[in-house]
């Protein structure tokens, strides 16, 4: 595979705005005013808002404490965030959303809450104990123009099970699952434990396990042989938790912009790399689809819910012996499902969780509860079986026109900082005085020139210039990411001809020795970096 295309995809997050706004219409016309009939918000999630069609994709990151959430949010954007810190734990204390902004800042939680512009309006009921612990983070960065990202405070381990967060964490996770498109789950290769907490987070993810992906991080640091322990006692686990046949994905990989430890399994890392994030990059694409998705998964929700609710309402006496019959009635809630399903073709998997439905109906009125309603119901059906229906082929033509979009490059993921955002960067153009002008004639590579150039001749070049497949082979003794790598390989291919001459290899060894020395890379290449004799061939084609 070349460097050119390894990070190519089509940027679609305009294509989904007219599915989106007609999915918002037929929630508010044919959803929302079923859902506040049997009162489903009591019961499970609360009514859609504008912002929660009209939002990016969201990626929850989540796991155990120092299993490299933070530092795998940095790997993506290739960019520190306020607040972030890295180190044993504890470290990440509250939830943090990471979102696109023109400047730099922070918004706290209870304010939040109070922007009808963000989706975050159904998080108030948490109480300031949580809202305590959540923030949004703002900056100008490309990858949050398509997605947001969501850092989640380290899931407590077996040792700190007595500590109270002082909210309800399982719940609040829940919530962003419904919500979110993707979410990360990671462990560490080295420790691997289930504690309390871990297992109530899994429960919460239960039913979104299509959005879940499992990353077995820091891969690089063990050897084969413990890797394959492990791996298979993640496996175990997380087959006995989540009880179901199909088997999650587990990503191996360690999921960082710094040079890897060589391993017998480096290549394995590499592909997994390449899977997960292509699996991230097409989430702008899908928005559409998921959205369409978790639409319907919800009005088969209310349709079971209503019939539920209706139910027991015909079940209830008018005067006598009241709070007997609700208790008597939320004891054979699974017989009551089982006739539901019967008289009205109900799928089983449309019902919500019975043991949480009963704790639920324990504080309810069944005397303010509603019988059906057969024009709300017909215009539900009417949802499920011919509005959504017509909207699958705009979603279709609509993959056609994405599919002859032009490819975004690594640079959308591994973007890093804009100029005025740069961590001691060797990349910036030096400053400009007033009054005078920058020498270009002095290229800030030519010192290290010859050293560069020992390496290039070693390696054969044909006709003057390396091919792709050469330097891809020295690249990878580098043990960078391919990711960025790829990045590496598009900035030192200045006139994109896929081969590289004796100045663009210079180029290309420079910016790989400063990445290796913990710089961030520019994400275009600055004027003073360009080799001089391209600097010849762009001034004639601008003069042209």
């Amino acid at each position: 595979m070349s460097f050119r295309r390894l990070w190519s995809t089509p940027k679609a997050m305009g294509d989904v705005n007219m599915v989106t706004e007609e999915l918002k219409n037929l929630y508010y016309k044919r959803l929302l005013p079923v859902e506040k009939y049997y009162s489903f918000h009591h019961f499970h999630s609360p009514s859609y808002e504008d912002a929660d069609f009209d939002n990016k994709p969201m990626v929850l990151v989540m796991g155990q404490y120092s299993t490299g959430k933070t530092t795998f949010i940095r790997y993506l954007i290739e960019q520190d965030f306020l607040g972030s810190r890295v180190g044993p734990e504890p470290t990440t204390d509250c939830f943090t959303a990471l979102m696109y902004g023109e400047v730099e800042g922070i918004i706290p939680g209870n304010a939040l809450t109070m922007d009808p512009k963000k989706p975050f309006r159904n998080l108030d009921p948490f109480g300031n104990s949580f809202l305590n612990r959540f923030q949004c983070v703002q900056m100008p960065n490309q990858i949050l123009e398509s997605i947001s990202i969501i850092d989640t405070p380290g899931i407590l381990t077996a040792a700190k099970r007595k500590l109270s967060r002082g909210y309800d964490f399982a719940a609040v996770l829940r919530w962003f699952a419904e919500r979110v498109d993707r979410i990360i789950l990671l462990f560490d290769a080295h420790k691997l434990e289930f504690s309390d907490e871990l297992t109530r987070a899994f429960g919460a993810l239960c039913g979104y396990e299509d959005k879940l992906r499992v990353v077995l991080n820091k891969a690089d640091r063990v050897d084969s042989q413990h890797l394959m322990r492990v791996y298979g006692a993640l496996m175990w686990s997380l087959g006995k938790v989540f009880q179901t046949p199909e088997i999650l994905r587990v990503y191996v990989g360690s999921f960082w912009s710094e040079p890897r430890q060589m391993c017998d399994h480096y290549q394995l890392i590499e592909l997994e790399e390449e899977d997960l994030l292509a699996d991230i990059r097409n989430l702008p694409r899908n928005a559409a689809v998921r959205k369409l998705n978790d639409l319907v998964k919800r009005a088969r929700l209310v349709r079971a819910h209503a019939h539920i609710i209706s139910y027991l309402k015909q079940e209830m006496p008018t005067i006598f012996c009241r709070e007997s019959k609700k208790h008597n009635l939320i004891y054979q809630l699974p017989v009551i499902f089982n006739k539901i399903q019967q008289q009205h073709r109900v799928p089983a998997g449309d019902f919500p969780d019975c043991t949480k439905m009963q704790e639920k109906l324990l504080g309810q009125d069944f005397s303010k509860f509603k019988k059906l309603k057969p024009s709300l119901m017909a215009s539900l059906d009417k949802l499920l079986s011919t509005d959504i229906a017509k909207l699958v082929p705009y979603i279709q033509q609509q993959e056609q026109r994405k599919r002859s979009l032009h490819g975004v490059l690594d640079g959308e993921f591994l973007r890093t900082f804009k100029p005025e955002h740069y961590k001691r960067d060797p990349f910036k153009e030096p400053p400009i005085d007033e009054g005078s002008e920058l020498d270009f004639d002095e290229w800030v590579v030519e010192k290290y020139k010859p050293k560069y150039d020992e390496i290039f001749y070693n390696l054969s070049p044909t006709e003057g210039k390396l091919s792709g497949t050469k330097v891809k082979e020295w690249m990878t003794k580098t043990l960078l990411p391919n990711s960025v790598l790829a990045h590496i390989w598009r900035l030192s291919d200045v006139d994109g001809d896929g081969m590289l001459d004796d100045e663009e290899f210079a180029l290309a060894v420079h910016l790989i020795e400063e990445k290796v020395e913990g710089h961030w890379l520019p994400r275009e290449l600055p004027p003073h970096l360009v080799p001089p004799s391209k600097r010849l061939s762009e001034a004639s084609d601008v003069s042209v």
